[in-house]
C-alpha cells in the first residue's frame, strides 16, 4: 500500500501579490488531500474520489490529446512524462480529504501535490526529487498547462511545507517563524469566485502598473512606498485607483510582517492589526469579499479575535482569524452565530 498527502494552505500577508511578482507569506496547516493506492493487474488507473462519490478512469494505452480544463490527473502525467517520467503499472487508487473545497485553501493545489507525489512513488526507479521542483511541476500542470491566471504562492508553499516568504519574482523563498499563535478557520458557506476575481485584480493591477511605468520609466514595483504611491496616483485611470493603492500598500504590510517573522521579536498582537489592515485593502480595494463575510469577520473581532482576513482570491471561501486560548472558542461561536458553515481550530504544520 502507498500512501501520500499534501497540505492545504493560508496566505497571510501578500494576497493578489504573486501574479504582480511580488511577495507573499503563506504557510500550510494540518488538514490534507490523502491518497493509498495499491497495484492492480489491470493497465489503468482506477481512481475514486471519495469525498464527491466519483469515479475516474485513466487508461495507461491511451494517448489523450484532447484533456478537459483543470483534469489535473492527466495534466500532471503531461508534465511528468515530458520530465522523462513514465507509467505502465496499473492502481488502484482512493483520495480523500478534510479540506473544504473551492473554499480558498488550496483544495486544488493539494490535490496536484498529492497526485505528483504519489506519480514519483510509483517509479521503479527512484530518483532524487526535491520539494522545490514538485512546486514548479505543480504550478505548470494548474496552471500554466491551462493558462490560469494564478501565481505560484499555491503550489510552492504546499510542496516546501512550514510558514514561508516566498520572492516570487525570483522564486526564492525563506522559512519564517511559524509561532504565531492560535488560528481558527472559518467557513463562510460561499463558493469562492477564483476565476472572475482573479482576472479582473490581475488585469487592474498590470495596468495601474503599466500606466505608472509608461510615463516613469525607472519606477519600480518592489521599493516602491507610500510617497510614490501618491507621487504617481494622478498618472493611473480612474478605473485603476484602487488596485494601484492594493498594489503597494499589500507589499508594504508583507515587508513589515516578514521583518518581524525572521528577526523578531514576535509581536502576535501586531500581526493581527498588520492582518486587519491586509483585509481593509481586500475588502476596499480588491473588493474581494462578500457582506455576509466582512459582518462574520467583524463578529469574530468583536468576540477577542487579533485579526482577521479572507483566504483566497475571494468571492466567497473561507477566513482565518488569529486568536488567543482565551479567545478561541468565543471567535469559533461568533463566527458559527453570523451563519459560518464551520469554525474550527487549524494549526500550522512543520517542513517535515
Amino acid at each position: 500500500m502507498i500512501k501520500v498527502s499534501a497540505p492545504a494552505r493560508i496566505c497571510f500577508f501578500g494576497d493578489h501579490q504573486d501574479y504582480l511578482n511580488l511577495p507573499v507569506i503563506a504557510g500550510t496547516i494540518n488538514r490534507y488531500i490523502q491518497i493509498e493506492a495499491e497495484p492492480s493487474k489491470e493497465n489503468l488507473f482506477f481512481i475514486q474520489l471519495i469525498d464527491i462519490d466519483q469515479v475516474k478512469i485513466i487508461d495507461l494505452n491511451k494517448k489523450y490529446n484532447k484533456i478537459d480544463n483543470e483534469d489535473y490527473f492527466l495534466s500532471v502525467l503531461e508534465v511528468l512524462k515530458k520530465a522523462g517520467f513514465s507509467f505502465n503499472q496499473g492502481y488502484k487508487i482512493k483520495i480523500s480529504g478534510d479540506i473544504p473545497i473551492n473554499a480558498g485553501v488550496s483544495s486544488s493545489s493539494a490535490l496536484v501535490v498529492a497526485w505528483i507525489r504519489f506519480l514519483l512513488e510509483i517509479q521503479d526507479q527512484k530518483k532524487e526529487i526535491n520539494d522545490v521542483q514538485i512546486g514548479k511541476w505543480a504550478y505548470e500542470s494548474e496552471s500554466s498547462f491551462f493558462n490560469q491566471p494564478g501565481g505560484i504562492m499555491d503550489q510552492y508553499t504546499i510542496a516546501q511545507k512550514g510558514l514561508l516568504y516566498i520572492n516570487t519574482q525570483t522564486t526564492h523563498t525563506e522559512r519564517l517563524n511559524p509561532n504565531i499563535g492560535s488560528l481558527v478557520i472559518a467557513e463562510s458557506g460561499l463558493a469562492k469566485q477564483t476565476l472572475g476575481v482573479l482576472q479582473k485584480a490581475r488585469s487592474y493591477s498590470q495596468s495601474a502598473i503599466a500606466a505608472v511605468l509608461d510615463k516613469v520609466p525607472q519606477f519600480d514595483i518592489y521599493s516602491a512606498n507610500e510617497s510614490e504611491y501618491e507621487e504617481y496616483l494622478p498618472l493611473v485611470p480612474e478605473v485603476y485607483r484602487d488596485h494601484w493603492y492594493a498594489a503597494i500598500f499589500n507589499h508594504l504590510l508583507t515587508q513589515k510582517a516578514r521583518k518581524m517573522l525572521i528577526s523578531g521579536p514576535l509581536d502576535i498582537e501586531q500581526l493581527g492589526n498588520w492582518m486587519n489592515a491586509h483585509q481593509k485593502i481586500l475588502q476596499q480595494r480588491i473588493q474581494n469579499t462578500p457582506e455576509i463575510m466582512q459582518k462574520q469577520m467583524q463578529a469574530a473581532c468583536n468576540a477577542g479575535a487579533l485579526g482577521t482576513k479572507i483566504i483566497g482570491s475571494g468571492g466567497g471561501g473561507c477566513m482565518v482569524a488569529m486568536v488567543t486560548e482565551n479567545s478561541k472558542e468565543r471567535v469559533i461561536q461568533a463566527f458559527l452565530n453570523k451563519g459560518a458553515k464551520a469554525a474550527y481550530e487549524i494549526s500550522l504544520t512543520t517542513a517535515v
